[in-house]
């Protein structure tokens, strides 16, 4: 790495979920939804496209929009929102980006020359008789579209399932001819959802949505969101076509069923759904997902894992981390930003942020920002009340002996830090009642090596928390 890679990997101002990567020529594209801070739904603004180096995942360039709601013929007057895309490079090298609308349950389609240049609509997914794929009778909704191109054939992969929902039936995949348009083979169903797992070894990871696919070798890794909407699972086929049979969890947004540092059941962070895929870049192999900010489901924001893919095709679940696709720790000296947090909890667990509103709005500590929407500004967290604890992992540190802080709020107390959740504090920093922005400094002794840090708040009242800085 040329630069130090964080998670989340784009701006603290920047909210892009449902991330798809891909490398074309020496870059890697991310496509994915967008998010508007302190939204009230998902998904509310146009597409835009990040890349970057691909010798380099710190240094991410913004490529600008790729595609506005309004450019759907169904949508001129932007009432509908994008949901999450996929793209694949069709037969004659142009790019093919794959959407559904909110309101509708059918998929559009938009081409452009270059992978980050301005999508034009191209046309919808449809049946040679011209009715589009979800409008046929019997047809069940489209929803979250993963493609892949093989020679002229794509395979078109969408669903969605609520796990108590019987009239839908998993992830179905439809194979399409070489316009990227027309149905040459129907719907067939490769992953289940919770109402028609049993038997199937998908019993408690059942299909939900988020229908992402990759081929490695000769196989073909089904990438998905469960019933459990916090967990990226794979399941792998030797057909695009047929069943796909269940691998396992690679990643949730709030770290459960990670046993590494803390109870498998504990959850670690604020979750919520979960979208994402896989990319090899430079050999090594990585996923892609998201994580949750603002106390909202509607904030959401990209973050990077590396990922081992094993000789017998298994992928291990990971943990989230602060260090991403560093390659490695942080280094254990300078400056970083509060929210690339990657664990966040008070005393009150929960599984999810909820919704705006909702009690645990204000309860939990969440990350957030002062700046408009789309706005360059101060990232940091807040509601950081007695018990509140955010983690950061991982650092390379040596000789470590002081931290200072950046807080403010009408809070009194300190910083208890703690190199593992669980662990005895290395040091303490005292902190003040203020309310704009102030540092403060204390004395730490922490192991040289690999670390994790946690600042956990001891005192009253509640305070937000910007920065910190090992010295």
């Amino acid at each position: 790495m040329k630069t130090q890679a964080f998670n989340p990997y784009l701006p603290s101002w920047e909210y892009i979920p449902d991330g798809e990567p891909y490398v074309f020529g020496d870059r890697v594209y991310v496509y994915g939804s967008h998010d508007r801070f302190n939204g009230y739904a998902y998904c509310q603004n146009d597409y835009v496209c990040w890349s970057a180096p691909v010798n380099d995942l710190g240094d991410w360039r913004y490529e600008g929009v790729i595609y506005p709601r309004n450019a759907d013929p169904m949508n001129q007057d932007g009432d509908m929102l994008l949901f999450a895309p996929d793209v694949t490079v069709g037969p004659d090298g142009r790019y093919y980006l794959y959407y559904v609308l909110d309101q509708v349950g059918v998929v559009s389609v938009a081409v452009c020359d270059t992978p980050a240049g301005r999508y034009e609509f191209y046309g919808y997914v449809h049946y040679e008789d011209g009715t589009r794929l979800g409008e046929r009778a019997g047809d069940e909704p489209q929803f979250d579209p993963g493609v892949l191109t093989e020679g002229d054939t794509t395979y078109l992969y969408t669903g969605f399932s609520a796990p108590d929902d019987k009239s839908r039936h998993g992830s179905m995949v439809t194979v399409l001819g070489p316009d990227m348009l027309t149905v040459l083979e129907e719907p067939r169903f490769v992953v289940p959802s919770g109402q028609y797992a049993a038997g199937t070894g998908y019993e408690g990871h059942a299909f939900f949505e988020a229908s992402s696919i990759r081929k490695i070798g000769k196989k073909y890794y089904f990438i998905y969101s469960s019933e459990l909407s916090h967990e990226l699972c794979y399941a792998v086929g030797d057909s695009p076509i047929e069943p796909f049979t269940y691998g396992g969890t690679i990643v949730s947004n709030c770290d459960l069923f990670i046993d590494s540092y803390k109870p498998a059941d504990k959850p670690m962070y604020y979750g919520g759904n979960n979208h994402g895929s896989i990319i090899e870049i430079n050999g090594q192999w990585y996923i892609f997902y998201h994580r949750h900010t603002n106390g909202t489901n509607y904030s959401r924001q990209g973050c990077i894992e590396k990922i081992e893919i094993l000789e017998d095709g298994r992928i291990p679940q990971v943990s989230m981390t602060s260090c991403g696709a560093n390659g490695g720790p942080l280094a254990g000296k300078g400056y970083y930003p509060a929210y690339l947090a990657c664990n966040l909890y008070c005393a009150d667990y929960a599984l999810t942020v909820g919704y705006p509103g909702e009690w645990m709005d204000c309860r939990f500590p969440k990350i957030t920002q002062d700046q408009p929407d789309n706005v360059e500004g101060t990232a940091y967290i807040a509601n950081m009340r007695p018990g509140a604890a955010a983690g950061f992992k991982y650092f390379d540190c040596k000789d470590v002996r002081k931290i200072s802080v950046r807080t403010r709020g009408g809070a009194r107390g300190r910083f208890l830090v703690k190199t593992a959740w669980d662990g005895e504090p290395v040091g303490t920093i005292e902190l003040g009642r203020n309310n704009e922005w102030k540092e403060y400094t204390g004395e730490v002794r922490i192991p040289d090596g690999v670390q994790a840090l946690y600042f956990e708040f001891e005192g009253a009242g509640r305070l937000s928390f910007a920065s910190f800085t090992l010295e």
